[in-house]
C-alpha cells in the first residue's frame, strides 16, 4: 500500500498515486500560511514562516532540508530542490502545523 495521507476537515485518508501537486480535480496545490495568507512561492518564504513558528534548521543529510521543533520530535523532510516540492510535503507541514498552514487548490 503506497500513497499519501491526507488530512481534511478532520478526517484523514490515504491517497493513492496522489501526482504531482493535483488532487482528484487535476488542479495544482498550493500551499498557504494562513495569518499572513502568503501563497508559498519559494523555500524562503516557508523557511521564514517556519522560524517565527519555532522551528529550526536541520543540517544532518546534505541532500534534503530539514526543519526540526525543539519542542516536538517533528521534522520536516523536503528535497533541496523547490521544483520537487509536492503535495505530499504540504500536507506533512500542514499536519505539523494545525492552524498555520492549508493547501488549496489553485
Amino acid at each position: 500500500m503506497s500513497g499519501v495521507w491526507v488530512f481534511k476537515n478532520g478526517v484523514v485518508r490515504l491517497v493513492e498515486n496522489p501526482g504531482d501537486f493535483h488532487g482528484a480535480t487535476g488542479r495544482r496545490k498550493v500551499l498557504v500560511h494562513l495569518s499572513s495568507n502568503e501563497v508559498i512561492t519559494s523555500y524562503a518564504s516557508l523557511e521564514r514562516n517556519l522560524y517565527s513558528l519555532g522551528w529550526e534548521r536541520y543540517y544532518d543529510d546534505p541532500d534534503l532540508l530539514q526543519f526540526h521543533k525543539r519542542s516536538t520530535v517533528h521534522l520536516i523532510s523536503l528535497p533541496k530542490d523547490f521544483n520537487r516540492f509536492k503535495s505530499m510535503h504540504m500536507y506533512d507541514i500542514v499536519v505539523k502545523n494545525r492552524n498555520e498552514f492549508e493547501v488549496r487548490d489553485m
